[in-house]
């Protein structure tokens, strides 16, 4: 993008619909990314969010109440906010604010902060009126590039310009003539009238609402989903339509886009979403930031807030300390592909910082899977930081840092929610259920040498728990996975769970010992 000069407009842009996703977020992190980029390379840049509050509702959605089919066609921005029961509301509040401000509030949490530039206001001060100029003036160059380029017919009263009737309807109207600066319309009951276009009566289309925007705001770069980048596309017709404007198109970057694991691609309207609010309760803002920054645009994403969060988390925390071991490292003796790794490892953090320019926080040296376990068995937060101090996570569990805090907040919050997985729920038994391990032949003599092993440790640490775990099963000749299936089965009840031994550390060994005898004791069915 260099090559275009020193200064930059990046641009990103979402219709207010619906509820923002953090599928939206691809677009806009993506945007913001470029725009931090362009900065640390010394060009001027600046980071802009168009929302397209004069696009019409499409139709009722399925969270709306019936009564919006008389609001259908009429611009976002002048219809009113839904209320709890998807019903109009009556407290002045326009449909697009109702949806836009809590994202924009989702924004700010991740360091975003973008120029807001609201469509319709744009229309009203003439920003749109000298392409709108040109593209009624040029309807058959028009209609010729986008059925060239689309490889669709357009109808023969079809017009490069969407008027407006006098309730704010855009449906059902037909573009009877045109002279500067008025189109003059009908509709199918007979009634006709006209609109201005210096000050934004209508719009137009999008394949030309798009590029006007990149004319009139210098846009020179701007992500978009791959439906818009395919080939016939909208950013395809955007070209020509950039150029007539006298706008050099801006550079193109796309995307793909970001799925609900088992349910498909999130969308406002079909209400396959996840918001970026939901997600913030429960994950800290560097690492969704990292699930965008760690990823080429071109590549799907898949995300739930179940196991896979907690998978982004500990890819997150690796990549942290991957980047903090190899702080010295001598570049000069790494080969091509340890430096791209070491160099794109870097980039994914830096970018996931919600300040440009602040070091690294320690909170990640505290596992995120660690913290889920250990909120399970301490019921206050002091315990927990006591229980990271023994551990040697922390060096005092008295004045925890505030991204410490923030991460075990939200983690006590994912808990206790919903999204949070069952296989992750941790309940320690407080007896056997003898069914469970009657299968296990070699139990009672394995578990007797384990108690002996557990009763020997001068200290009750998770290395030498796990040395007392394996050292009898390894001189029985034992299969150590069935070992642990049936030490889980013995303290959760389930044949799988945490690392054992760091749980186990956790817990009471006076409690834990006397487990292990009723399940050693007990008689065979």
């Amino acid at each position: 993008m260099s090559h275009r000069g020193k200064k930059h407009i990046i641009a990103a842009g979402i219709t207010p619909s619906g509820e923002f996703h953090i599928g939206h977020l691809r677009e806009i992190l993506t945007g913001e990314i470029i725009h931090r980029a362009c900065l640390r390379l010394g060009l001027e840049s600046e980071f802009v969010f168009i929302v397209d509050s004069a696009d019409p509702l499409r139709k009722v959605y399925s969270f709306l109440d019936p009564e919006y089919e008389k609001f259908v066609g009429h611009q976002l921005a002048c219809i009113p906010a839904p209320d709890e029961d998807g019903k109009p509301s009556k407290n002045g509040e326009t449909y697009s604010d109702y949806f836009l401000y809590p994202f924009l509030d989702a924004l700010s949490k991740i360091g975003v902060t973008p120029k807001i530039i609201d469509n319709y206001q744009s229309y009203i001060d003439g920003k749109f009126a000298e392409a709108a100029k040109i593209t009624c003036e040029n309807v058959d160059r028009v209609r010729e590039i986008i059925e060239n380029i689309s490889g669709r017919e357009l109808s023969a009263d079809w017009f490069p310009y969407n008027p407006i009737n006098d309730s704010g309807s855009m449906d059902g109207l037909k573009v009877s003539g045109y002279e500067w600066p008025y189109i003059y319309w009908s509709d199918v009951d007979g009634n006709t009238g006209k609109n201005d276009l210096r000050f934004g009566e209508g719009k137009l289309p999008w394949r030309l609402d798009w590029p006007a925007k990149w004319s009139w705001l210098g846009v020179t770069c701007e992500p978009f989903g791959k439906d818009h980048g395919t080939s016939g596309g909208s950013y395809s017709t955007g070209r020509k339509f950039s150029e007539m404007f006298g706008h050099e198109p801006p550079f193109p970057l796309t995307y793909e886009w970001i799925s609900l694991k088992g349910e498909g691609a999130m969308s406002s309207s079909t209400g396959v979403t996840i918001g970026p609010m939901d997600v913030l309760e429960l994950v800290p803002s560097e690492i969704l930031r990292y699930f965008i920054a760690r990823s080429k645009p071109s590549k799907h994403l898949e995300f739930n807030t179940g196991d896979l969060l907690l998978n982004l988390a500990d890819e997150y925390e690796r990549t942290c300390l991957s980047i903090v071991d190899s702080k010295d490292e001598n570049l000069e003796e790494l080969s091509k592909r340890q430096r791209v790794l070491k160099e794109e490892a870097e980039g994914s953090i830096r970018y996931s910082k919600i300040d440009d320019n602040s070091e690294l926080d320690d909170s990640f040296k505290v596992p995120f899977r660690h913290l889920s376990m250990l909120v399970q068995i301490r019921s206050n937060d002091e315990d927990v930081y006591s229980a990271l101090e023994k551990g040697g996570y922390i060096t005092t569990a008295k004045k925890p840092s505030k991204k410490l805090s923030e991460k075990l907040s939200k983690i006590r919050n994912w808990i206790e929610s919903e999204h949070f997985p069952d296989n992750l729920r941790i309940n320690i038994n407080s007896s056997i259920d003898v069914e469970l391990i009657n299968n296990y032949s070699f139990s009672k003599d394995y578990l007797s040498q384990l108690l002996i092993s557990f009763q020997d440790l001068d200290e009750w640490r998770s290395l030498e728990i796990s040395q007392a775990i394996n050292s009898p099963a390894k001189k029985m000749g034992l299969n150590l996975g069935e070992v642990y299936s049936l030490l889980y089965l013995i303290i959760l009840g389930e044949k799988s769970g945490p690392k054992l031994a760091r749980l186990l550390e956790e817990l009471d060994k006076e409690s834990i010992c006397k487990l292990i005898t009723q399940a050693a004791n007990h008689k065979t069915s």
